[in-house]
C-alpha cells in the first residue's frame, strides 16, 4: 500500500499546481453534511487527481475518519494516513470519528470512482474504467481522458481511451468536437464504436453523411478481421487433419493398406497423453512438462502395437485392400472396447500447460487461441521430421525400394518383411503422435478417433495417395473451405458439401492432386 501510495504521490507531482490545489480545496467538503459530501465527491472525480483516489476508496469502504481537528485521516490496518498527503500520523489521543455517507454520497462515489480510475497505477483498473467510460459517453469526461491519454504507454488501454474520448466527443454540444468524435470512433474496428456511430445518427442529422463513412469503414475492418479469423481457423482445422493424416499417408499411400483402425491408434496416443500426465500430476519439477514427455511416449506405444499387428495380420494380406480393410475395421473395434474396458468410456481431462492456454490478440483485435497456434506449428514440425525420415535415412530408402520393387529389393538383401514391419510402425507411431495434439482441443473418449477417419481418408486421397506435399496441401485446403463454408451452410452441411466436392475431383482427377510418377506410380 505504501508503495502505492508513492506512486500516487509522484503521479500527482505531474499535475499542474492549480489542480493540486483545488485537490486540496475540496477534501475538506468531504467531512461535511451528506450535501456537502456529494459535491466534494463530484469534484474530485472530475479533478482527475491520483492522489483522490485512495480518499474516495476510504470514503466509500468506511475508513475515513475525522480527527479532533477536522483533519481527515485513513484507515489503513493499525495505521493513520494523513488523506491530504498521505503520510503516516501518529495516533490521537482521541479517536477519530467515522464518517458516515448515505445513498446520494454513494452515487457519487461511484460516479467519481470510475473516472479517477483512469489515473490507477493498476492497468486492469484503467482498462476498466475507460470500458466505463466508453459507456457513459459524457462530455464532461473529455477534459479526464485528454490527461489521461497523455500519460498512458499500455497500447490496449489507449485503444479504449481513444474509443471513449471519441465517443465522448459525439455527445458534446461542439460540431467540431463531434466530427472529431466521428472520425476517432470510424478509424477503429470495433463493433462498439459502430452501434455508437449508428445510435448517433437520429440527433445528428447534419452530420449523417461523416456517420455513414465512418460506419462503412469500421464494416470494412471488421470483414478483413472476420476473414482473418476465417483464415486462422481454417488453417487449425487443416493443421488437426494434417496430423491425423499423415500416418495414414504412409500406411495407406505408401503401402496400400487400407487402415480402418488409424483412428483407434490416434486415440490410443491420446491414452498415452493421459497416462503420462497422471504419473507426473506429483512431481512437482515435471508435471509442466508432461505433454512434451508425451510425444515420445505416444509414438512408442502405438509404434509397437502398429508392429504387432502387421507382423501377426496384415503381412499375410498385402495386395488384398479389401480384406485389410475389414480386418483393421475389427481390429480397431476390439481396441476401443479394451480402452473401454480399461479407462472407462467417460471422457478424461488432459490439462494444458500454462503456455499453451489463453488467447493471443494480434495487430487488428484477431483472437488467436495459443493451444491451436501451437498445434499449428508443431504439425508442420511433424511433417518436417517424416520427410526427413523418408528422404535423408537409410530406413526411408528401403521403404521406397519395398515399396516401388519389392522383389528387386530384396534380391538386394533388404529384408522386406522388417521394412514392411518398420513403416506400419512408422505410420501408427504418427498417428500416436497427432492423439497427443488432439487431446488438448478434442475430449479424449475411446470414440475419439471415429470422427478423424473419414477426413484422414478425405485428405489423402484428394492430394494424392502416397504424396506428402499433395497431405498438406490438401489439409489446409479442405480445412479452409469448410471453414468457409460454416458461417452459410453450417458445420454438418459444410462437411457434406466438401465430401460432394472431393468425389467430383476424384472423377476428374482419379490421383489426386499430385499423382505419383515413374516406377513408384506404377508399382
Amino acid at each position: 500500500m505504501k508503495r502505492i501510495l508513492l506512486l500516487l504521490l509522484l503521479l500527482a507531482l505531474a499535475l499542474p499546481a492549480r489542480a493540486q490545489d483545488a485537490m486540496i480545496e475540496a477534501l475538506p467538503g468531504l467531512g461535511g453534511g451528506f450535501g456537502a459530501q456529494a459535491t466534494a465527491v463530484e469534484r474530485l472525480g472530475a479533478l482527475g487527481d491520483p492522489r483522490a483516489l485512495p480518499v474516495l476508496r476510504a470514503l466509500a469502504d468506511g475508513r475515513l475518519l475525522r480527527g479532533a481537528d477536522g483533519g481527515l485521516l485513513i484507515r489503513e490496518g493499525d495505521q493513520l494516513l494523513d488523506a491530504a498527503t498521505g503520510a503516516a500520523v501518529p495516533r490521537p489521543e482521541a479517536e477519530p470519528a467515522r464518517i458516515n455517507i448515505n445513498n446520494r454520497v454513494r452515487v457519487a462515489l461511484r460516479g467519481a470512482l470510475g473516472r479517477l480510475q483512469i489515473v490507477s497505477p493498476d492497468p486492469a483498473e484503467r482498462l476498466a474504467a475507460a470500458e466505463g467510460v466508453f459507456r457513459m459517453r459524457s462530455a464532461e469526461n473529455l477534459p479526464l481522458l485528454e490527461a489521461a491519454l497523455t500519460r498512458e504507454a499500455v497500447p490496449r488501454i489507449r485503444e479504449r481511451l481513444e474509443l471513449a474520448l471519441g465517443a465522448s466527443r459525439l455527445a458534446s454540444e461542439d460540431l467540431e468536437a463531434k466530427r472529431a468524435g466521428i472520425a476517432a470512433l470510424g478509424a477503429s474496428a470495433s463493433p462498439e464504436a459502430r452501434a455508437v456511430l449508428l445510435e448517433a445518427r437520429a440527433a445528428n442529422a447534419a452530420l449523417l453523411p461523416e456517420i455513414e463513412a465512418a460506419v462503412a469503414a469500421i464494416d470494412r475492418r471488421l470483414q478483413l478481421r472476420q476473414a482473418a479469423e476465417t483464415l486462422f481457423q481454417g488453417l487449425s482445422l487443416g493443421s488437426v487433419l494434417l496430423l491425423a493424416a499423415l500416418g495414414l499417408a504412409v500406411t495407406f499411400g505408401v503401402m496400400g493398406v487400407i487402415n480402418m483402425a488409424h483412428g483407434e491408434f490416434v486415440m490410443l496416443g491420446a491414452y498415452t497423453t493421459v497416462v503420462v500426465q497422471d504419473l507426473t500430476r506429483d512431481i512437482p519439477w515435471l508435471a509442466p512438462w508432461s505433454l512434451p514427455l508425451a510425444v515420445p511416449a505416444a509414438f512408442l506405444v502405438t509404434a509397437l502395437i502398429g508392429a504387432a499387428m502387421e507382423r501377426g495380420l496384415i503381412r499375410h494380406l498385402y495386395g488384398r485392400p479389401l480384406e485389410t480393410l475389414l480386418l483393421t475395421f475389427g481390429v480397431g473395434m476390439m481396441i476401443q472396447q479394451a480402452v473401454r474396458l480399461t479407462f472407462g468410456a467417460q471422457n478424461r481431462e488432459v490439462i494444458s500447460p500454462a503456455w499453451m492456454q489463453g488467447t493471443l490478440m494480434l495487430p487488428g483485435d484477431i483472437a488467436v487461441t495459443q493451444n491451436r497456434l501451437w498445434i499449428l506449428a508443431f504439425s508442420l514440425v511433424v511433417l518436417a521430421l517424416v520427410v526427413a525420415a523418408i528422404r535423408f535415412t537409410r530406413f526411408g530408402l528401403e521403404m521406397r525400394a519395398v515399396t516401388q520393387r519389392r522383389a528387386i529389393a530384396s534380391s538386394m538383401g533388404i529384408r522386406t518383411g522388417r521394412v514392411d514391419a518398420l513403416t506400419f510402425a512408422f505410420g501408427s507411431g504418427i498417428a500416436g503422435i497427432a492423439g497427443v495434439a488432439l487431446s488438448q482441443i478434442d475430449n479424449v473418449s475411446p470414440n475419439l478417433g471415429t470422427g478423424y477417419i473419414i477426413d484422414s481418408f478425405l485428405v489423402v486421397v484428394f492430394g494424392g495417395v502416397g504424396s506428402l506435399a499433395g497431405t498438406l496441401i490438401g489439409a489446409f485446403s479442405l480445412g479452409i473451405i469448410n471453414k468457409v463454408l460454416e458461417p452459410w451452410a453450417g458445420a454438418v452441411l459444410a462437411k457434406v458439401f466438401v465430401l460432394v466436392a472431393v468425389m467430383i475431383f476424384i472423377q476428374r482427377r482419379p490421383r489426386g492432386l499430385f499423382p505419383q510418377k515413374g516406377r513408384a506410380a506404377e508399382a
